[in-house]
């Protein structure tokens, strides 16, 4: 293993989100792919040896008794919520899981010690894969963002939106705002996926992951007018090179699945991101646990975008 060490070891899919109550929240997808959990801080640091808890687990059987990947806790409209993917075994048809989404409830303040409820799928009207839901909203509309297989597009995942007539369903039809298209979005797997939203100097960006899990795996970058429709795909330029990849100088590889908080003093953007600091995977990657969660400034350029730099180049906690 390098020396860069990171924030949780083997938790994939990170996301830390930060609350009006002043506590961090983090969740991400466990090893065993078997339930929800969260831990919450006053700090980023205090994160790493915040006691967790498991607010929900699958069943045994049924269409989400399996694989329970990248779970996203977010507060809307007076409620905790997580979404998450989930998948009824570990079969492959046409090459691909059938993780749906789905979200879980708490109206309690404390979203660790309250009751979470079920509230079924998250349905889209595209009866395929999909997964790595979050949510954002703008100007008052919440809106939902996504990533699901499309029939007659190639690859595994394209990147959808679509508003919410609550904080579990949609209203309207998806539009699909990116597909993989480039060499760096197409290595091994066609994939875009793990969309998260940051919003700064009147503009919307959102992030997302493209190709294989191995260290192929890199972020890619979509960005919009703050006033623009959200809702055009013509109102989003897509970066043409990849804006966070691996680094093999400081074995930090695929470096991924993002998403953004703020630092303690509200001043600085961080970038939460999961990497491997090895290649030598035996067997799939996807059963491999060692998928770090880490944590980084983001840095700005004159012209108002991010500049994401190297995954080595960590927050000093």
């Amino acid at each position: 293993m390098s020396n860069i060490n990171p924030l949780i070891p083997q938790r994939a899919d990170p996301q830390i989100f930060k609350h009006t109550d002043g506590y961090y929240y983090f969740t991400a997808s466990v090893p065993s792919y078997e339930g929800i959990e969260l831990r919450r801080a006053k700090t980023i640091k205090g994160l790493a040896d915040a006691e967790t808890k498991m607010v929900w687990t699958k069943p045994d059987t049924g269409s989400y008794s399996d694989l329970v990947w990248a779970p996203e806790i977010h507060f809307n409209q007076g409620a905790w919520y997580v979404y998450f993917a989930a998948a009824p075994n570990r079969e492959l048809k046409e090459g691909m899981f059938q993780h749906r989404m789905y979200a879980i409830k708490c109206a309690d303040e404390n979203p660790l010690e309250g009751a979470w409820d079920f509230c079924g799928q998250i349905d889209t009207g595209m009866d395929t894969f999909c997964l790595d839901a979050t949510t954002f909203s703008h100007k008052g509309i919440l809106y939902y963002l996504w990533a699901q297989k499309e029939e007659g597009i190639k690859g595994h995942s394209n990147i959808y939106i679509a508003p919410m007539e609550t904080p579990t369903k949609i209203k309207g039809e998806p539009i699909r705002l990116s597909i993989p298209e480039y060499d760096w979005e197409t290595r091994i797997f066609w994939v875009n996926e793990g969309p998260y939203v940051l919003k700064r100097n009147g503009k919307i960006f959102i992030t997302y992951s493209a190709s294989a899990t191995d260290e192929n795996y890199c972020m890619g970058l979509l960005t919009a007018d703050e006033d623009a429709d959200l809702l055009d795909p013509a109102s989003w330029q897509k970066s043409k090179e990849p804006v966070f990849t691996t680094c093999y100088e400081n074995k930090m590889f695929g470096p991924g699945h993002s998403s953004f908080t703020v630092s303690e003093d509200g001043k600085t953007d961080l970038l939460v991101f999961h990497a491997r600091n090895y290649t030598e995977i035996e067997g799939d990657p996807l059963w491999n646990p060692d998928r770090h969660t880490f944590v980084k400034a983001v840095d700005w350029d004159d012209n108002g975008m991010p500049i994401f730099g190297s995954p080595a180049d960590l927050l000093q906690l």
